[in-house]
């Protein structure tokens, strides 16, 4: 009987496998960074939160590249990259828009369905992939807008919190419907989700 080897699947990672990885990494931190604010208050941990996104977004460019340099796609390099995106491009830009004060019960609401429809739009992707390359090996459009648009949002936050306006200086104020608090900014998020859900043909360049 044969006993599985240690560290096995590690050897079928490809180059670009280890790019999607460091995209992951860079979200994860982006998460940890949040965490540290939350605790201390200071305000540079979101700076490094806000800052790590932009490199998950090279490393998320980088692995493409590399995969199609070496021509090593694989099934477990898509999936790899679509988790790794909706921790960087999804669960991470949540989580800065959380700290830098959108902390109320509907900012909560639209931050969730934000997050969800990113895992929607790359499920989407990833289960027709085929279709959307008309018959060729690469994908021609997108149908919705990307999940790494969300780096938008978090260059925003990074303005924000620069000049300060975060927690309860957080732009456009805050609204308070039958008891609980939205700041409108948020809808933002909201906006950003609907369009990753949608049916516009976005070309992949």
């Amino acid at each position: 009987m044969d006993r599985p080897k240690p560290f096995s699947m590690i050897r079928e990672f490809h180059l670009a496998d280890w790019f999607t990885l460091a995209n992951a990494f860079c979200g994860v931190g982006a998460l940890f960074s949040v965490m540290t604010y939350l605790q201390t208050r200071e305000v540079l941990h979101l700076y490094y939160a806000c800052a790590l996104i932009p490199a998950a977004l090279v490393f998320d460019v980088l692995d493409g590249r590399i995969a199609r340099w070496r021509q090593q796609s694989s099934a477990m390099g898509r999936e790899l990259d679509s988790l790794a995106d909706v921790i960087s491009f999804g669960v991470a830009p949540a989580a800065i828009a959380y700290g830098c004060g959108m902390q109320g019960l509907y900012d909560r609401v639209v931050l969730v369905f934000f997050v969800a429809c990113g895992v929607s739009r790359l499920a989407r992707y990833n289960i027709t992939a085929e279709k959307l390359s008309d018959g060729g090996d690469k994908v021609r459009y997108f149908e919705g807008t990307p999940i790494p648009t969300s780096l938008l949002l978090v260059l925003l936050l990074w303005v924000a919190a620069a000049q300060g306006a975060i927690g309860d200086a957080l732009w456009l104020g805050v609204t308070t419907v039958a008891g609980f608090k939205l700041h409108p900014l948020v809808l933002l998020f909201a906006l950003s989700g609907s369009l990753m859900i949608s049916r516009i043909r976005i070309p992949k360049l």
